[in-house]
């Protein structure tokens, strides 16, 4: 395989660290230079035959509710970041153009900024990594890295930072992930594996800013944001029963012989047989209250999510999301998952790639044969609203996400072959931020592409403020 040719489309085969030396795995990295240039990984040309992005937008919205289609382009018509995060089949395909060394880690498939973020470990901790894994998949590993390149940048732009500070923090954070990932090459199997990123490190990175004390208060409060704090706004007595609270269209009850309704009941049956035996003793605990249709994210919006409310007692509930989880973004380009239910592709991902992961992650297939993950919602989440950080801030953040994701890379694929590719130098750095530069430049001018549809009206919106919100 040349390196203008990609990744080739095939079944994908499992990820294994080699039996050999460290050192003789960094060589074998260094020499894939003589194939794929470093320095090669800094272009980005359009192919002359590009698919139409908005014919994509438009297949990737097939199968999906389809009265919540608007609002799914309402969102990412708020700016070209929106749009970068509502459009990762776009992305994918043009990846999958640019030059691979072939090594494959398992990939997020959507590593943009805001896909990262403070989450609860089972032991209550509260720990900083990737939290988004609809379109996770064994693929090249400069996938993620050049989308999350991308996302600072055009992130950056929307935060009205100068072009020199885009490409800077795009560099750090691909810097960021450089040493990194070297550190994580000279560890042992189980040091990788044991890993964590600790969310104190946030306070670490703010400390002598005026964003400290915030991150401090953000942190505090996360801790609190479990189903029991939830739960007196998400719902209502009606009835003398606990019932979800609409607010249509973002969150709505279905009738009650509705084939959808039916099917999250079903899928919620099926759920128990992927969890393991001690769950089955705790969920026998609940009883399944009420269940309503959530709208959720940019990406996701019009594909099949719900919230379940399940009740042990009066004061004692435990919310549950079930997402529909469709086929990943990747799959034409890598290959097709191992895993014939894409609710287990997302759930396997996840726990490989992050240091501990939601106890309550499951899966299953409706009678419809659509498949769906169910996990705890918003169970001490942190995001981070970008509009708020200053530039020394974003560019802490940046770094700490090409952490995170060296971390989640190293857990399956070879750190000692990617180290020995990228080196010590910033040859890699420099190539990925001028790549980041120029596809953001695509990335506004399909957003543009974008607006057009909509202001010619191919493309139907709705967005928050026509909603009133």
């Amino acid at each position: 395989m040349t390196f203008s040719q990609g990744i080739e489309s095939t079944s994908p085969e499992p990820i294994h660290q080699p039996r050999v030396p460290m050192t003789d795995r960094q060589i074998a990295g260094k020499d894939l230079r003589t194939i794929v240039p470093r320095s090669a990984h800094a272009k980005w040309q359009p192919a002359a035959d590009r698919p139409d992005p908005i014919a994509l937008l438009e297949q990737s919205s097939q199968g999906r509710i389809q009265s919540l289609i608007p609002i799914r382009y309402g969102r990412m018509l708020r700016s070209p970041f929106a749009f970068l995060r509502g459009s990762a089949s776009i992305m994918a395909a043009d990846l999958a153009t640019t030059p691979s060394t072939g090594l494959r880690v398992q990939a997020c498939g959507d590593a943009h900024l805001l896909n990262f973020g403070g989450y609860a470990t089972p032991e209550r901790n509260l720990v900083f990594g990737l939290n988004d894994f609809d379109e996770t998949l064994p693929a090249p590993w400069e996938w993620d890295v050049k989308r999350l390149a991308t996302s600072i940048v055009v992130a950056g732009r929307d935060m009205k930072l100068s072009a020199d500070d885009c490409r800077e923090i795009a560099y750090a954070g691909i810097r960021s992930y450089r040493e990194n990932m070297s550190r994580y090459a000279q560890k042992t199997v189980l040091e990788v594996w044991y890993s964590r990123i600790d969310i104190s490190i946030l306070l670490e990175l703010t400390n002598g800013s005026r964003h400290h004390k915030h991150v401090q208060r953000h942190m505090e409060k996360a801790r609190t944001r479990t189903s029991h704090s939830v739960f007196p706004k998400l719902t209502q007595v009606v009835d003398g029963e606990r019932r979800i609270i609409d607010n249509p269209p973002l969150i709505y009850h279905l009738p009650p012989h509705d084939s959808l309704e039916a099917e999250v009941r079903e899928v919620m049956e099926h759920y128990r047989h992927s969890v393991r035996d001690d769950l089955h003793v705790l969920l026998d605990r609940y009883r399944l209250a009420d269940i309503a249709i959530k709208v959720v994210g940019v990406g996701s919006v019009g594909t099949r999510c719900a919230i379940a409310l399940l009740m042990a007692g009066e004061n004692d509930p435990l919310f549950l999301q079930i997402k529909e989880a469709r086929p990943s973004v990747l799959e034409p380009y890598a290959g097709k998952s191992v895993y014939q239910n894409h609710g287990q592709r997302v759930v396997a991902g996840q726990r490989l790639m992050q240091a501990a992961s939601d106890m309550f992650l499951g899966w299953a297939q409706s009678d419809q044969n659509y498949d769906f993950y169910i996990r705890q919602l918003r169970d001490m989440k942190i995001s981070v609203d970008l509009d708020k950080l200053s530039r020394s801030t974003f560019l802490a953040y940046s770094q700490l996400c090409g952490w995170a994701l060296s971390r989640a890379h190293a857990r399956s694929g070879d750190a000692a072959m990617i180290t020995g590719y990228i080196g010590k130098s910033d040859v890699f750095e420099k190539a990925i931020a001028d790549f980041a530069v120029a596809y953001a430049d695509q990335t506004e001018q399909d957003y543009q592409s974008f607006v057009d549809a909509v202001k010619w009206g191919r493309l139907p919106v709705l967005t928050e403020e026509i909603l009133g919100r």
